[in-house]
């Protein structure tokens, strides 16, 4: 393994100390993973209203909802990039979803990210690395935005959305259904691009801003 693209990090002095700023991370190139596909996964096809109707009666019955995504870096032409899964051409995601009644966070994350990016009944599937939490949203109401703070006038909160990071190994295999794409895109293209991606994805490069990156070759 070579570390020759290894990012110097920032020094200030501190009295009689120097002091490191930011936290390596270790990012591996593309080609060292694999993809494949599997079954198709069914979409729900619904209005706005119909979601906003499904959001209140599944609050009603669990109250707040709970959703964990997954930030995995990958590098491809000397610069880091996000993995997203892209639906219908014009949706984009990063992998993660919905809490069950009692599971943790990271229980959470390592159940989705194995049943949408691994084979059924994989028994090599990898036990994902799940790291820090970067960053939490927050919707107030059904029909609201999300915001990456909670409002200090609101005292029940509909959803919140975590953004974990997820390391990833060396090589892996990703499996991905059929009507899903897995896209590894820069984080140039994703910086406050809302229109695009939105406002969670597109404030992903902020939130990785207190990392240098070590770009591993093979």
């Amino acid at each position: 393994m070579s570390r020759d693209h290894q990012t110097d990090l920032p020094q200030v002095q501190n009295g009689s100390s120097v002091q490191n700023y930011g936290n390596a991370l270790d990012i591996y190139p593309l080609n060292c993973y694999y993809f494949g596909s599997k079954e198709a996964v069914p979409f729900k096809d619904e209005t706005t209203s119909d979601r906003i109707l499904r959001m209140k009666f599944n609050y009603d019955a669990h109250g707040l909802r709970t959703c964990v995504q997954a930030v995995m870096l990958v590098e491809l032409f000397k610069h880091p990039h996000v993995l997203l899964l892209q639906a219908r051409n014009s949706i984009y995601k990063l992998p993660g979803g919905r809490l069950r009644t009692g599971e943790s966070d990271i229980q959470c994350l390592k159940r989705k990210l194995s049943s949408k990016l691994s084979a059924v009944g994989d028994c090599s599937a990898p036990d994902w690395e799940v790291g820090e939490c970067l960053g939490m949203w927050w919707r107030p109401d059904f029909d609201a935005l999300l915001y990456p703070y909670l409002p200090p006038n609101i005292k029940r909160p509909k959803e919140c959305t975590k953004l974990f990071l997820v390391k990833l190994p060396e090589s892996q295999k990703f499996t991905v259904p059929r009507n899903l794409k897995l896209l590894a895109v820069p984080l140039c293209q994703l910086h406050e691009n809302h229109k695009t991606y939105g406002p969670i994805i597109s404030g992903v490069p902020q939130l990785l801003s207190k990392f240098s990156f070590n770009i591993i070759e093979s």
